[in-house]
């Protein structure tokens, strides 16, 4: 395995690829599409798709019925394919063909010198501006299922003429596992029922159309609509193409659109109306991530079982199976695809506010539902100036607000310990009073003192042992005293702990921040939750004291606050104990939504976060914070993070009741990851450190505190 190649870890490049058209001049089209395979070849393009009817031209009206320009077809077919006999790319083609003495518009898909199948085009647009009736058919029941290619110029290297498929195919790529290629032409796409649909369902993961598509004022959104909705429907890469400068003006225009989908996500997009007509839109398409996605909607399977199973009436429709080997280049391509920093969070800023918006209501109206159900108790929270417990506090004034409850009925405590700051502490009692919630202090240093002693612990001796007992002692205790204080008062303690905490397992079990009555962000992680802040205040939720207020706890390390500092020294950071929960989420996205290798992971993380000034970094990010990690880090922190991801189960096996929030997933034992808690994750780290040899990187770090 070579670590920094794209095919070697599970991606296929595929291309749309629009040419100049030559009306009526079937070598010239050729001659077009074999310089650009040329090019594709050169950059390890596994497929590509040119638009419909491109070798003759689509709008040449009845010069399709010529025998002149047919003939001629059929010699481009022949050139190219022996053109492109030694070059890479699966090239799929749009001719007019006759076969049985019908004509048909079809994908005619060549590779390594031969026709690997023809698909007839099955629904025919006779309305608006298309008038194809009057020149092609449709397969029928008496239309041959193979058609052959001998008169053409080809023999097959197996038997002694090239018949090949006349129909629906799939080009199962046998080289690159998960990849195999389905194309249709134009109007299919448009129908209920999409020949891409039979296609994905009998293993298709890459469907590739064809189309002419005349352009007209909102047709380029209607096709982004289609493509999108199929890709994201149908668990599959679509890639599609639209005729460009050429074709005749007589009465219609043309765009060129060129784009390609992948599971709903847009991955390239190629410029409309392009100077000359030519463009190529080339997109690294995980196939590995189609393949999983099928895998876990097992209803997938269940809608293929029930169409397309032996006595079921689509059987006779499914496409026929075609193989081929591609042999790949397994060296470093780069990757042609956005990979985004923070999978958590969008980098659109319209996005961003909704999915800010979303999250917060599903987190207030959950602490809403909650309390209603069990008689409207108070809600008691520890509020350390933290963002986590902000969070909290600020979800917890919007449910009171939509309950026409008082704020009043919510109990927050500050409980300083050995290393609470003034800054921490100060914002806390700030925001309870911006927002008029009462605000109390206990210090637990005088129970921690006690606890410490009597357990014999050597701080209590005047030592300096700051081991994961005294960090433990502070935690336990200040959960200890807001379970008591419900108790008290006839409240439930608001947890306050979030995603990425529970994946690294960075709580207290038990009598500690891992257990409350609810837990209302639990589903969000550590990189979201500083938007939804920064949402809050910009949105105007409170006033705007709390605004400001908040803006200033965004600026506070991160930090458990356990552990004093010696003069001059700098404060307790989590993150340089468990790592930068930049990478640290990416991690826990992959592994729990995606069930990605440990290796491809690092792949990734190294596309997202090697260069600090490429890509997107989403709105309101502050520029001081933006960084870059070499892949020695990657490694090292992805390291600690499956050590930690398999040790510390045992605590999101016993979590609280709270709401799932982001589409990439809970970490609930009653939701979306299930796993015994004595299992190890040694294989993971053995594949990830595998991968990566001969790559400079660190050793596994010891597992640091907090660990029970």
């Amino acid at each position: 395995m070579n670590f920094h190649s794209l095919y070697d870890q599970g991606f296929a490049r595929v291309a749309a690829v629009t040419v100049p058209v030559h009306p009526a001049q079937p070598l010239a089209n050729a001659n077009e599409v074999i310089d650009v395979a040329r090019e594709l070849d050169a950059k390890g393009v596994a497929a590509a798709v040119f638009p419909e009817l491109g070798i003759s031209g689509y709008a040449i009206d009845d010069l399709l019925l010529q025998d002149v320009v047919l003939d001629e077809v059929t010699e481009a077919l022949h050139r190219i394919a022996v053109q492109t006999k030694d070059l890479l790319p699966i090239l799929i083609v749009g001719a007019p063909i006759r076969n049985d003495g019908s004509l048909y518009n079809c994908a005619v898909t060549i590779h390594r010198g031969k026709i690997l199948g023809v698909t007839p085009k099955l629904h025919l647009p006779n309305y608006r501006e298309f008038y194809e009736k009057r020149h092609f058919v449709t397969p029928g029941p008496t239309t041959p299922s193979f058609i052959d290619t001998t008169a053409w110029g080809f023999v097959d290297d197996d038997c002694a003429s090239a018949s090949v498929p006349f129909s629906p195919i799939t080009i199962d790529v046998e080289d690159v596992p998960g990849l195999v290629i389905a194309p249709e032409v134009c109007e299919d796409m448009w129908v209920p029922l999409t020949p891409s649909t039979l296609a994905a369902l009998n293993g298709a993961t890459v469907l590739m159309n064809l189309s002419a598509s005349p352009i007209t004022v909102g047709r380029a959104e209607d096709r982004r609509l289609l493509v999108r909705s199929l890709s994201a429907r149908l668990n599959s890469a679509y890639v599609y193409c639209a005729s460009s400068a050429g074709e005749s003006s007589t009465d219609l225009s043309w765009d060129g659109q060129t784009m390609v989908y992948e599971a709903g996500d847009l991955l390239a997009e190629g410029e409309r109306f392009k100077a000359g007509g030519r463009q190529i839109t080339i997109a690294d398409v995980d196939i590995d991530r189609l393949v999983t996605e099928r895998t876990r909607q097992n209803s997938f399977k269940d809608n293929a079982d029930r169409y397309l199973g032996e006595d079921q009436g689509l059987k006779a429709t499914a496409p026929m199976d075609v193989y081929t080997q591609l042999n790949p280049p397994r060296t470093d391509l780069g990757l042609e695809r956005p990979v985004d920093r923070f999978p958590f969070v969008p980098d659109d800023p319209e996005r961003l506010a909704q999915d800010c918006y979303e999250a917060y209501n599903i987190q207030v109206h959950g602490l809403v539902q909650r309390l209603k159900a069990i008689g409207n108790p108070k809600i008691v929270i520890g509020v350390s100036g933290g963002l986590d417990s902000t969070h909290a506090l600020i979800v917890a004034a919007r449910a009171m607000d939509m309950l026409g409850r008082a704020r009043t009925d919510i109990l927050a405590y500050t409980m300083p310990g050995f290393a609470t700051s003034d800054h921490t502490k100060s914002n806390a009692i700030a925001l309870c009073e911006s927002l008029d919630i009462p605000c109390q202090t206990i210090d637990i240093r005088p129970a921690a003192r006690q606890l410490l002693a009597d357990m014999g612990h050597p701080y209590a001796d005047g030592n300096d042992t700051y081991d994961v007992t005294f960090e433990n002692v502070q935690a336990g205790l200040r959960t200890d005293y807001l379970f008591r204080i419900a108790n008290h008062n006839g409240g439930i303690v608001l947890g306050t702990g979030d995603l990425s905490e529970l994946a690294l397992g960075w709580c207290t079990y038990g009598v500690g921040d891992q257990m409350s009555h609810y837990a209302v962000n639990t589903g969000v992680p550590k990189t979201l939750i500083q938007h939804l802040i920064r949402w809050v205040a910009a949105s105007g939720q409170f006033s705007d004291r709390a605004g400001e207020v908040l803006t200033s706890i965004l600026g506070t390390e991160i930090s458990p606050e356990l552990v004093p500092a010696k003069p001059g020294e700098k404060m307790q950071s989590t993150q340089d104990k468990i790592g930068p929960y930049n990478l640290q989420d990416f991690n826990l996205y992959y592994v729990l939504r995606r069930g990605a290798r440990p290796s491809k992971i690092a792949f990734l993380a190294e596309k997202a976060w090697a260069d600090v000034n490429a890509g997107e970094w989403p709105a309101g990010f502050p520029e001081g914070d933006r960084v870059a990690y070499s892949l020695e880090e990657i490694v090292k922190w992805e390291t600690l993070f499956l050590r930690r991801y398999f040790t510390q189960q045992f605590k999101r096996s016993a979590l609280p009741n709270g709401p799932k929030v982001v589409a990439g997933g809970a970490l609930s034992p009653r939701g979306d990851w299930r796993m015994p808690s004595d299992v190890t994750g040694a294989r993971w780290i053995a594949e990830l450190e595998e991968a990566v040899a001969g790559v400079p990187h660190s050793g596994v770090p010891a597992t640091q505190t907090k660990e029970n």
